[in-house]
């Protein structure tokens, strides 16, 4: 029983820290390194994990995990329709194309869609990105009920980076300018090597089950492509909403706005061993 419970206990330590090796977990858990590297090996001989890179001495998840979490949840509904969408959205503008579901006061990264240029933004799936400080968190937030939002605001607004936004009535702000425009953005507020644009997917009652995003290096994210990526983005959004039963808007950009469902009414995305990959 106890090896199980040790399995178990690494197996969550790798979904919170990979790429992680054996002596962080161990000394992480207070477990013996004996103890550690043998539920790393019943795990990866199971399937639940593999070395980062071809390295054996530092682990992350497979898509094993993630099929099991999207089973839980209800999420391969929400892939199936998704995908297929985020496919035109990534033919479109030729950028990494992102689908995140929210958790708590992070959004995880369940499906990525790369873009064929040689310098990318490379995250891995299972990635938690911060609520207030990702466009794919924003657009969530923005999109939640009132009581959400103050809840998420009640714990503080970790600083990342110095263009991320920690003040209460600039988070309010800029949620109001999200609901209006139909999409979020993000100019290097988690990390500032990493931009994006994204918009929420509703269900049937107009609250975020989730968001897709088009995420792209900062140096590539001029005002003339946030626009474009952002209606593009948007209706990417609205498409797979209207799939999943939410009714489509009257009008581009209304997704999400208003005060239904709770919302305030306008008043006027760690340390990752992946990153930008650049050509070899």
């Amino acid at each position: 029983m106890q090896s199980v419970l040790n399995a178990l206990r690494v197996l969550e330590e790798v979904s919170a820290r990979q790429p992680i090796g054996v002596a962080d977990l161990a000394r992480t858990l207070d477990l013996p390194k004996s103890s550690a590297q043998r539920a790393l090996r019943t795990l990866h001989t199971a399937g639940w994990i593999r070395p980062a890179g071809g390295e054996v001495t530092r682990w992350v998840l497979t898509t094993k995990a993630l099929q099991v979490g999207r089973r839980a949840t209800g999420e391969l509904g929400l892939r199936d329709v998704a995908v297929p969408l985020m496919e035109e959205l990534r033919r479109r503008t030729d950028e990494t194309v992102h689908l995140t579901v929210p958790n708590g006061d992070k959004v995880v990264l369940i499906e990525r869609l790369e873009t064929s240029k040689p310098v990318r933004i490379i995250l891995a799936l299972g990635t938690q990105l911060p609520i207030h400080a990702s466009a794919n968190g924003k657009a969530v937030l923005a999109s939640s009920p009132a009581e959400v939002i103050e809840r998420h605001m009640a714990g503080g607004l970790e600083e990342f980076t110095e263009t991320t936004i920690t003040e209460r009535e600039r988070l309010l702000a800029e949620l109001t300018l999200i609901r209006e425009r139909g999409y979020a953005t993000n100019g290097g507020e988690w990390r500032t090597d990493v931009s994006a644009v994204a918009a929420p997917v509703l269900d049937g009652a107009g609250l975020p089950i989730a968001s897709i995003s088009v995420n792209m290096p900062t140096s590539r994210m001029t005002p003339e492509a946030s626009a474009a990526h952002g209606v593009l983005v948007s209706e990417t959004a609205r498409q797979v909403s209207a799939a999943l039963g939410h009714p489509r808007p009257d009008k581009a950009g209304a997704t999400g706005a208003g005060t239904d469902a709770g919302r305030p009414a306008p008043t006027d995305g760690p340390d990752l061993s992946e990153g930008i990959r650049h050509p070899s």
